[in-house]
């Protein structure tokens, strides 16, 4: 008997209204993901990519349909429940790093652990941070790390809470080529060791290939 989906968006429909009337960017996407699994979501800018996974992690409110969690759907959560979920099962790399500039590496990837009280959380960290290679940048703040580092710390920071799901928004996105190579080694790496559930949105197709699957969006449908 197969084991029920991780993840379910069940018939999301997300729609803005402005001076010119109401505009659809997500037209009734609907998919599972079991646990494991790895996903690429794929499609032009602005097709919506970047608005179903921000649905997916809560932080965007459909205007119709739901995302389930683990069987919870999360959208009967008030936000601070919603919050408290993201922050035991979900981690998350976004194309920009969104680390906090007055903490340097090890305060940045100790915040979610502290957030949960982790009494641990220095230990924690700095073996996560050497898991990724940056055991020498410990006390390095954002500004003097290179964007291929501060990613890294971003991955650490979001693997260090051990979460059921990664969603990584164009991650590699700002990086040079090299680096951002690297850097998805290090995604792919991580996530089958921690046996995590990989959401991935990029356009890149090369990347998109090494997951176990893709789902293509364009004008906020699925395709593909």
């Amino acid at each position: 008997m197969p084991s029920s989906p991780l993840i379910a968006v069940e018939h999301v429909t997300k729609q803005v209204s402005d001076s010119t009337g109401v505009l659809t960017i997500l037209h009734d996407i609907h998919f599972s993901l079991r646990e494991r699994e790895s996903v690429a979501i794929v499609g032009a800018s602005g097709s919506g990519k970047s608005t179903l996974l921000s649905i997916m992690a809560g932080l965007d409110v459909p205007s119709s349909g739901t995302v389930r969690l683990a069987g919870i759907d999360i959208f009967k959560l008030d936000e601070d429940a919603r919050a408290a979920l993201r922050a035991e099962r979900l981690g998350f790399v976004f194309q920009s790093f969104q680390l906090l500039g007055n903490l340097n590496a090890l305060e940045n990837v100790m915040l979610p652990l502290e957030l949960q009280g982790r009494h641990d959380a220095r230990a924690l960290a700095r073996d996560m941070l050497d898991r990724v290679g940056l055991s020498e940048r410990l006390s390095h703040y954002p500004k003097v790390l290179s964007g291929g580092e501060q990613q890294r710390v971003a991955l650490a920071r979001a693997f260090v809470v051990e979460p059921s799901v990664l969603l990584a928004d164009e991650p590699t996105g700002s990086l040079d080529f090299a680096t951002g190579e690297t850097v998805m080694e290090l995604i792919f790496e991580l996530n089958r060791e921690a046996g995590t559930t990989l959401v991935l949105v990029t356009h890149d197709s090369g990347l998109a290939a090494r997951c176990d699957r893709q789902i293509r969006i364009e004008a906020g449908r699925i395709v593909a």
